[in-house]
């Protein structure tokens, strides 16, 4: 007689006598997934169809070097640029800057005219899966349609040339996988999973009238689709911050404050006990990473900064003296330009447009308090639920030279966000040094066709200044000439 399992149980049919979830087939699967026999095809068909093809992978040939030639480097820390120097790529790294007069043999030569050669763009707040879909898009659309318009967003954040992302909240598990595994293009991406809120909380998404939950309660749509994961005290906090890192976070995201977008929770509300916050960076730290949390009031922050919470979401509405303690705490502050202009978040009711223009307000003061007391300081967009704005991003970084000189302003969205995501430690899902040019780095790079030192606003104009990228060595832009 055949054994019946419900949904519930459905994934351990594989458990009796199939080998297909086996560590032994895992690995040939991995060796067959990240294999050069992949690459050779990859590399042949986009060889096929043109190697400048916008938009479709183009790669150097088969284990050949790549040289950039004729560059101004932006190193990802300078305030100026490394003149006489030329780039060489091998494999997925920079091998070295070599003199310009150096001869280099058998490698792919790219001159680039002049042109400035960068890291990558690092976006240290962004969600993946929520950023390019309307809210009411997001919970009522079939899952994987969602993950489909997360997939197309992908290959556009790639395009406007932010090579890695962390994303604060949104099950971007699997689309991290295809990416990686070279079968969509898209960014490097740090996942943290569920946002972990509590009953009431900024990731509380339910309505009223889904209240109460029962022991007999099935999970609300958003938690089912693991955007977000109620959880209310210790145990729960605990069981939940273990299942994201179960499924592969590389660090945590909670909720310690209330929100603008969310329908129920007040902006000044706290969240989350500090036990419960405590239990969550214990869950982290024992496995070797951080948390970083959701927070915009003074109060708020105290609250996390005090129970071991490494990395402050938002927190315009920090006082002075909440700032100094964010850097005397060796924490990081990950701000966003939140401003009343054109790239607000759209709609809202008249009390949450008065938020908005409260936390606009609190944005100005936020950058000049950090800079003032030489917080650790990190950028991002938090573009959510707003498909027309997220052309925006580049828009939202150079905004920030308000604020930052120009090569600050570059450091910010390259060195400096990727010293924050080497916080995960083990929990780094990519091994080498990113938001760099120096030797041995990862090979996630731009040719700016401008000069963003003195013009920040050629980084708001992707598609026409940036004229080659260049992720983990391969090219997936390359305009130059044309």
């Amino acid at each position: 007689m055949g054994i019946s399992f419900g949904s519930k149980y459905s994934h351990l049919r594989h458990g009796f006598g199939c080998l297909c979830h086996s560590p032994m087939v895992a690995e040939i699967n991995a060796r067959l997934a990240g294999g050069a026999s992949r690459r050779s095809v990859l590399r042949g068909i986009a060889a096929a169809v043109g190697a400048a093809a916008v938009g479709l992978p183009a790669f150097a040939a088969e284990g050949k070097p790549v040289l950039f030639k004729n560059v101004r480097i932006f190193d990802g820390k300078s305030s100026a640029y490394i003149e006489g120097r030329n780039v060489l790529i091998s494999e997925n790294r920079i091998e070295s800057l070599v003199g310009q007069d150096e001869t280099v043999t058998d490698a792919d030569v790219i001159d680039c005219a002049g042109k400035v050669l960068m890291p990558g763009l690092i976006d240290a707040h962004w969600h993946s899966i929520l950023a390019g879909i309307s809210q009411i898009a997001a919970m009522t659309a079939d899952i994987p349609y969602v993950h489909l318009v997360a997939a197309q967003e992908a290959e556009r954040t790639l395009m406007r040339g932010f090579t890695t992302v962390r994303d604060v909240g949104g099950p971007s598990f699997a689309l991290k996988r295809a990416i990686d595994e070279g079968r969509l293009a898209g960014p490097r991406i740090y996942p943290s999973g569920a946002m972990i809120s509590q009953t009431s909380g900024h990731g509380d998404f339910r309505m009223r009238t889904d209240l109460p939950r029962t022991a007999q309660s099935n999970l609300s749509t958003a938690e089912a689709a693991g955007i977000s994961a109620i959880a209310d005290g210790v145990p729960e906090v605990l069981r939940r911050a273990r299942e994201q890192l179960m499924l592969g976070a590389s660090q945590l995201k909670i909720m310690v404050g209330g929100g603008v977008t969310s329908t129920f929770d007040p902006l000044d509300s706290l969240q989350f006990t500090e036990a419960e916050i405590r239990a969550a960076v214990d869950a982290a730290s024992d496995w070797g990473t951080y948390v970083c949390s959701h927070v915009y009031t003074s109060a708020g922050i105290r609250r996390a900064l005090d129970c071991g919470v490494k990395s402050i979401e938002h927190g315009q509405l920090a006082d002075e003296e909440t700032v100094q303690r964010i850097a005397d705490a060796g924490a990081w502050w990950s701000l966003q330009p939140f401003l009343a202009d054109e790239d607000s978040n759209p709609g809202g009711t008249p009390e949450q447009q008065a938020q908005r223009r409260e936390i606009a307000e609190g944005t100005v003061r936020a950058f000049e308090l950090g800079k003032k007391h030489n917080v650790n300081m990190a950028w991002g967009t938090d573009i959510l639920f707003n498909p027309k704005g997220t052309a925006a991003q580049g828009r939202h970084l150079a905004k920030i030279a308000r604020w930052f000189d120009n090569h600050e302003v570059l450091s910010l969205a390259t060195s400096r966000n990727a010293a924050l995501l080497a916080l995960s430690g083990p929990r780094n899902p990519y091994r080498g040094r990113l938001g760099v040019i120096e030797n041995g780095a990862i090979a996630d790079l731009l040719v700016v066709d401008g000069d963003p030192l003195q013009d920040i606003s050629v980084i708001a104009d992707p598609e026409n200044s940036l004229k080659l990228i260049m992720k983990d060595g391969r090219i997936h832009k390359n305009t130059l000439g044309a």
